[in-house]
């Protein structure tokens, strides 16, 4: 991405890069390669059943390396981390994950944006998909009984190889931030979002669609504020239930985040909020978060063990209560 910036919008530049496959293998293994690692140990990642449908978890990478192999012009990931899912009947799960995949990457330079795609090469090794914390005590005894036993094989093999079966593709524009999404897309296409940023010149984090169920949260992030004066920009609604808010430092939410996906008791954040507050349905909430410099979280909670509100009853479903439909946009504002 550092490279290819500087070609962007210069014809006399991108026009013999992008027609040179040689050349962008040359950038890529001696400049973005490097770069793989720690970009994908920034974040979470969402977990989706198909592209335009909400997240239904998140996935943590805690350890990457990568191999680059100049003669069959590939880079192989591998990674492992842990995060949790919300699948009926288990309701949330917790597990680890680790995989080795095998991308043959490229790029093209499209006026200010680059187009970075991984496209699947093949799957070295998983993915190795370990279940860990059931919520469903039922499902949690029977884990190995048919049919509850696919419930891992549902969530390793549909949902996080399907994943990587489709490759992804990055949208990096210097001035808005990168757009990530599975598949293949190309110029001008644009990844599909829940809100329009095209007018502004914010760097985007993240810019898509969840579902959190009743007694259940979703940690975005962690987003990173690098310099002081720097604002967490929020635009956020919700749909069903009504939803707190609530900003973290990394540390903090790390602590509540691992408590969440083990199946520890609900409960409030191991330290300070710094900053938010309950959202109610059917409106759309837009603030800046002045944050020193550091990584936050952004916790969307939709449980009655923190925050000041707490999830309704569904009378149509009293066991398993309303869900909330979150749409938000998070960015880094000067």
């Amino acid at each position: 991405m550092a490279v290819a910036t500087s070609f962007a919008g210069c014809p006399c530049i991108s026009g013999p890069v992008n027609a040179s496959p040689a050349l962008r293998w040359f950038l890529f293994s001696n400049f973005g390669a490097s770069k793989i690692c720690p970009e994908m140990l920034k974040s979470g990642m969402s977990l989706k059943l198909q592209d335009r449908s909400p997240a239904i978890g998140r996935f943590f990478p805690m350890q990457c390396s990568y191999n680059v192999d100049d003669s069959t012009k590939t880079v192989t990931v591998n990674i492992g981390g842990t995060g949790y899912g919300y699948v009926m009947p288990a309701k949330r799960v917790g597990f680890s994950l680790t995989a080795s995949v095998e991308y043959r990457p490229d790029f093209q330079i499209a006026g200010d944006d680059i187009y970075i795609w991984g496209k699947l090469n093949r799957v070295v090794q998983g993915p190795n998909f370990q279940l860990g914390y059931v919520e469903n005590p039922v499902v949690d005894v029977m884990a190995n009984v048919t049919p509850f036993g696919n419930i891992a094989n549902f969530l390793g093999n549909q949902v996080v190889a399907g994943m990587l079966s489709q490759g992804f593709t990055v949208v990096y524009n210097e001035d808005t931030g990168k757009e990530f999404t599975l598949g293949t897309i190309l110029p001008p296409a644009k990844p599909h979002r829940p809100f329009d940023v095209t007018s502004t010149s914010y760097l985007t984090f993240a810019n898509e669609v969840i579902e959190v169920n009743a007694q259940q949260r979703d940690y975005l992030g962690p987003f990173e504020i690098v310099e002081a004066g720097q604002s967490l920009f929020l635009k956020i609604s919700t749909e069903g239930a009504p939803v707190d808010v609530m900003i973290v430092d990394k540390g903090t939410g790390d602590a509540w985040r691992e408590a969440y996906q083990t199946g520890k008791p609900l409960g409030p954040p191991m330290g300070p909020v710094q900053a938010g507050g309950p959202l109610q349905p059917g409106t759309v909430d837009s603030r800046r978060y002045p944050l020193r410099p550091g990584l936050y979280y952004v916790v969307i909670d939709n449980t009655s063990a923190a925050g000041l509100v707490s999830p309704p009853v569904n009378i149509l479903n009293p066991l398993g209560g309303t869900a909330a439909r979150v749409s938000y946009l998070a960015q880094l504002v000067e």
